[in-house]
């Protein structure tokens, strides 16, 4: 059996027992830190497969950003520092599991890049990468469409923000520039009340 399809298996055992995990798992930190274990098992198997744009895409965008984003949410979720401290000491066996299983993995891949093949590929034109082929499509074939697509992202953005920032007749709104430029006199009045003598004589 050749190296890579042992060290497919490998990154396909290591996603199938990360996700169950997921699922399983009781605690919110634990659920995270396997999950993150899970894309970047695949982006594994994606490299693999000659899939450089999505294994990339997929350990930037979910791993790099939106995982790590969750995992210091769910970590900042107790305010007390000698609680969150005392968190990441009973989370940091799980941490290093994970950070251990994840250098294994990319020790496994150097080893694929030298000593074996990648899994061989059904199209002969994505022979040159599967980066090279989405960025000449893309800006070549693809141009307009690419464009028009960034357009109404560009939009709807537009169209979010101001829906967001539209007033509403039932919620309270601050004007900065008005209390910047607000005086004393407008805030306080002095009012002369006449005492009530009937009650105080008695």
């Amino acid at each position: 059996m050749e190296f890579t399809l042992i060290a497919f298996y490998l990154f396909a055992a290591v996603t199938a027992a990360a996700a169950l995990g997921v699922v399983t798992a009781r605690n919110m930190v634990h659920a995270t830190l396997l999950l993150v274990l899970t894309f970047f098992s695949t982006a594994c198997i994606w490299l693999l497969a000659q899939a450089e744009f999505l294994a990339i895409a997929l350990v930037l965008v979910y791993v790099g950003a939106v995982m790590v984003l969750f995992l210091f949410v769910v970590m900042m979720l107790d305010i007390k520092p000698e609680t969150a401290r005392a968190g990441m000491r009973r989370h940091l066996p799980v941490a290093l599991i994970v950070a251990g299983v994840m250098a294994a993995e990319m020790l496994t891949l150097l080893g694929v890049g030298r000593s074996a093949q990648p899994l061989p590929v059904a199209d002969p034109a994505l022979a040159k990468g599967n980066t090279y082929w989405i960025g000449k499509a893309m800006f070549t074939d693809y141009l307009y469409p690419f464009e028009i697509a960034a357009v109404i992202l560009t939009v709807a953005i537009i169209a979010a923000i101001m829906l967001t920032l539209r007033r509403r007749p039932n919620t309270k709104h601050q004007d900065p520039s008005r209390q910047v430029m607000v005086r004393r006199d407008d805030r306080v009045r002095l009012v002369k009340v006449d005492a009530d003598k009937s009650r105080g004589g008695q």
